[in-house]
C-alpha cells in the first residue's frame, strides 16, 4: 500500500519541481543513487522499470527508503500497462509514470488513489489524460514534441494544464530556466542527472550537488 496520498506526490512534484528517472540493476548502486538525491533535497524519485526482475529490485529499495529516507516519495515509471502498475502499486509503489497514456491504468490507479501521470504527445492526448483523471501530465519526449515553446503554446487554450516535462531536459540554468519560464509544473531528468562517469566513479556527491543546483535554479525562476 502506498506510504504516501495522491494529492501528497502531487504537491511534491509542484513544490519541489524535479523528479529524478533512474534505474540500475545492482541495488547498492540504486541506494546510493536515491540516498545522494535525498541528500539534495530531493523527495520524489522515479525508479523506472527497465530492466528483468526491475520489480524484484524495487521491492527491495522501497523497504529501504522507508527506513533510511523517510520523507523519499518513490514511484515506478516506464510503466505502459495495468498488470505491471497492478505489480508495482502492490509493492508500495506511491505514483506511476508511463511514457504513453493507457486508459487501463487510469483505472488501475483511480481505484487506489494512486496518482498516474502518463505520457502524452498531442493536445488531444492531454485532454484525455485529464478526463480520465490526471492532475498532472507528462509530456513525453519533451525536447522532440516541440520543447518549452510547446508547453507554453499548450498552456495559452489550456492554460489550466499541469505539465512535468521528461525527455530534453538538463540539468543546466539555461535548460531548467527555460522549461519553468514556459509554464512547467516539474520537470523529470534522467540520464543527464546521473553521467554514466559518476555512476562507475561512485561519486555520490557529484549528483546530490547537481540536484541541490537544480532545485535552487527552480525556486529562483518561478
Amino acid at each position: 500500500m502506498a506510504k504516501f496520498s495522491r494529492i501528497k506526490v502531487y504537491q511534491t512534484m509542484e513544490d519541489t519541481g524535479i523528479i529524478p528517472l533512474f534505474y540500475h540493476s545492482d541495488f547498492e548502486i540504486a541506494k546510493h543513487v536515491v540516498d545522494a538525491c535525498y541528500k539534495g533535497g530531493v523527495r520524489l524519485f522515479e525508479f523506472t522499470n527497465r530492466g528483468d526482475f526491475a520489480h524484484d529490485l524495487f521491492a527491495k529499495l522501497i523497504r529501504w527508503v522507508d527506513k533510511e529516507c523517510p520523507e523519499m516519495i518513490l514511484g515506478a515509471g516506464s510503466i505502459v500497462d495495468a498488470p505491471t502498475a497492478s505489480l508495482y502499486i502492490q509493492m508500495g509503489a506511491n505514483f506511476i509514470v508511463g511514457p504513453m497514456l493507457n486508459p487501463d491504468i487510469f483505472k488501475v490507479c483511480n481505484r487506489r488513489q494512486i496518482a498516474y501521470s502518463p505520457g502524452c504527445a498531442t493536445t488531444t492526448e492531454i485532454g484525455l489524460a485529464q478526463e480520465l483523471g490526471a492532475e498532472i501530465v507528462k509530456i513525453f519526449p519533451g525536447g522532440d514534441v516541440g520543447g518549452p515553446a510547446y508547453v507554453k503554446n499548450i498552456k495559452g487554450p489550456m492554460p489550466w494544464t499541469k505539465v512535468m516535462a521528461t525527455g530534453g531536459v538538463e540539468p543546466t540554468k539555461e535548460s531548467i530556466t527555460a522549461w519553468f519560464k514556459a509554464g512547467v509544473t516539474c520537470v523529470g531528468i534522467g540520464s543527464k542527472l546521473f553521467p554514466k562517469e559518476v555512476i562507475e566513479n561512485g561519486n555520490w556527491e557529484k549528483i546530490t550537488q547537481l540536484c541541490r543546483e537544480c532545485i535552487s535554479i527552480i525556486q529562483q525562476t518561478r
